[in-house]
């Protein structure tokens, strides 16, 4: 954490984070989603990660007990807020997850959240509404790459300031000098490198406007 900063705790809360599928394998297989074949699903564009399964209340509860101690780690530690990711993972679930499915997680995990007196950012998947914001309880949102796509209006019609602004230097630079143009004045703007280097590791890249 930074020391006198804004520290914002992340979680992959819908798909498993590189490196600890073995752990779920061990711990939670059942929560893994799998096909029709019985093969994992895997985050096409992460093919370490891979989607947990968010179809039942059953599931989804178990997901929630896993996440929430995460979350009680983030407050114990001392953050200010959780940005649990991969909200939109059911875009990536060939059909087998739906919208509505992620909603109720994100519901749950919100309750536990608030309950570790942590504010909670909604995490991509633009185009969620007034209606479903406040009743999920997200507090605020982190958009990633949403000058490239040009879906900041989606965040901010609903969150206002409260939104998060992350571009990635793989897109070249031209989004982030856009949104600096468009609503730097308005919004918190990040540029980063898409692996989140240390200032140390080559590549790192960190600038705000």
């Amino acid at each position: 954490m930074a020391r006198g900063r804004y520290n914002i705790c992340y979680v992959n809360a819908f798909q498993t984070q590189p490196g600890s599928l073995p752990w779920w394998r061990a711990h939670h297989a059942r929560l893994l989603l799998r096909d029709r074949h019985g093969d994992l699903v895997r985050d096409p564009g992460w093919r370490r990660e891979v989607l947990l399964d968010t179809s039942t209340p059953a599931k989804r509860r178990g997901i929630a007990r896993v996440v929430a101690r995460w979350i009680s780690g983030c407050a114990d530690d001392g953050f200010d807020a959780v940005e649990p990711d991969n909200l939109d993972s059911f875009t990536r679930s060939r059909h087998l997850l739906d919208r509505a499915d992620n909603l109720a997680l994100a519901r749950r995990l919100a309750t536990g959240a608030h309950r570790a007196d942590l504010v909670i950012a909604q995490k991509n998947l633009a185009g969620l509404n007034q209606i479903e914001r406040r009743r999920i309880g997200f507090d605020f949102a982190v958009a990633e790459e949403c000058a490239v796509y040009r879906e900041c209006g989606s965040y901010t019609s609903v969150y206002g300031r409260h939104v998060l602004e992350i571009e990635y230097t793989d897109n070249g630079r031209r989004a982030y000098r856009r949104a600096c143009r468009t609503h730097g004045d308005e919004l918190s703007i990040v540029l980063r490198d898409r692996n989140l280097r240390s200032r140390s590791e080559p590549g790192y890249m960190y600038r705000a406007c």
